[in-house]
């Protein structure tokens, strides 16, 4: 497998794995820092970071368990790194309260989760969508969080790299939302030259020290960030706090933060979103769906199109914030919604909701360790249509 050079020249045609392509994706983004806990689907990533990041300046920390790791990655965000993490299952759920607090404290940084099969330990090597919703609701109190998923390793490198750039324009985790299917695949991925890959650069303050405000936003919602131990001073904690970062302990400051971690994400949901939408104009069904289980729904599409059916796709590229206008206005020309997900329902409560009741909703389970038959999704759209 062709490596990276000393040189940073990493771009050309490879032969990669999800899970490769992801760390491709983490390195060509500028993530200089790693820290993690080794467990399947994800160790690939891991062990391919370890490896690389050494030839660009980087730093590989294997830590105690999962807590740590998602600890040591807000850390190093704060120092000025552009920081990621990867996990599974137990592991993602391990990362919940530092998640929790990397959203309070609008600490960019990325998160891969390799879905497995669960719950508890489950099927560590076979494939599973089931940590949508812990996605979204994964932590307590109120927060908005971005999360993608790709369908493909050469997804993967390039939602990573994206991850990165939103992380760092929205000052928020972004969890990248893949499978063991995903991570696991071998696929060719196309890295293209750093020149032409697009990275945002962290707002920095354009204030004296004097006159920083650390958690004073911009007209978008979003606070410029300094670096830990360049002259700027600045109060980090998880407690409710004001502009300066100062605990302040009355529901007016809570609503006035929560708010605004909130509306940063959902007022800029429309620079955020990316879908993929195929023949929706004129049909009569819409299958919905992500990740491996949209490529698996491509194949009963293309089988219902040719026994006459009018039916279109909709891939959800980015899940969270859900796509709820886009749903909401598809539902007024078509029949139906088919989602095809690898859980008992999590993202079709999400589309039933935004339908509402001009279009059903249905919902096509597995309950994980192998994507969907086609055959099965090619059964339900033809009931929607009946």
């Amino acid at each position: 497998m062709n490596r990276m050079t000393k040189q940073h020249d990493f771009s050309g045609e490879f032969f990669y794995s999800g899970d490769e392509a992801c760390a491709a994706g983490a390195i060509a983004a500028g993530c200089r820092f790693f820290a993690g806990y080794p467990i399947t689907p994800a160790t690939e990533i891991a062990e391919t970071m370890s490896e690389r990041l050494p030839e660009v300046g980087g730093t590989y920390m294997q830590m105690e368990d999962e807590i740590a790791s998602m600890a040591a990655v807000l850390g190093a965000s704060w120092g000025g790194v552009k920081a990621m993490t990867a996990t599974s299952g137990p592991g993602f759920s391990l990362m919940m309260e530092n998640i929790g607090l990397g959203a309070m404290l609008e600490t960019p940084c990325v998160v891969v989760n390799m879905q497995r099969a669960g719950p508890s330990t489950g099927l560590p090597t076979l494939t599973g969508q089931g940590d949508m919703m812990q996605a979204k609701w994964g932590s307590h109190g109120i927060y908005s969080i971005i999360a993608l998923s790709p369908a493909s390793p050469q997804e993967l490198f390039d939602l990573t790299i994206q991850a990165f750039n939103l992380s760092e324009k929205y000052r928020v985790p972004v969890l990248v939302m893949s499978e063991e299917a995903i991570g696991h695949m071998y696929e060719k991925v196309i890295v293209p030259k750093e020149s032409d890959i697009k990275l945002f650069p962290r707002r920095r303050p354009q204030v004296p020290p004097a006159e920083y405000l650390p958690y004073r936003p911009d007209g978008d919602l979003v606070p410029p960030m300094a670096v830990a131990g360049e002259g700027y001073r600045f109060h980090v904690t998880g407690l409710t706090h004001d502009e300066r970062g100062y605990p302040v302990m009355t529901a007016e400051a809570q609503h006035k933060l929560a708010r605004r971690l909130v509306d940063k994400i959902e007022q800029n949901q429309q620079d955020i979103t990316l879908l993929e939408e195929t023949d929706t104009e004129n049909a009569d069904v819409v299958v919905c769906s992500y990740g491996i289980s949209a490529r698996v729904a491509s194949i009963a599409v293309t089988q219902a199109k040719a026994q006459g059916i009018k039916v279109g796709m909709l891939r959800l590229i980015t899940v969270w914030p859900f796509p709820a206008e886009k749903i909401h206005r598809l539902a007024q020309s078509v029949r139906a919604f088919v989602v095809p997900e690898i859980n008992q329902g999590q993202i079709s409560l999400e589309v039933e909701r935004a339908a509402g009741s001009k279009a059903k909703t249905i919902l096509v389970p597995h309950m994980g360790g192998s994507v969907h038959n086609p055959a099965v999704i090619l059964e339900a759209i033809k009931q929607a249509v009946k």
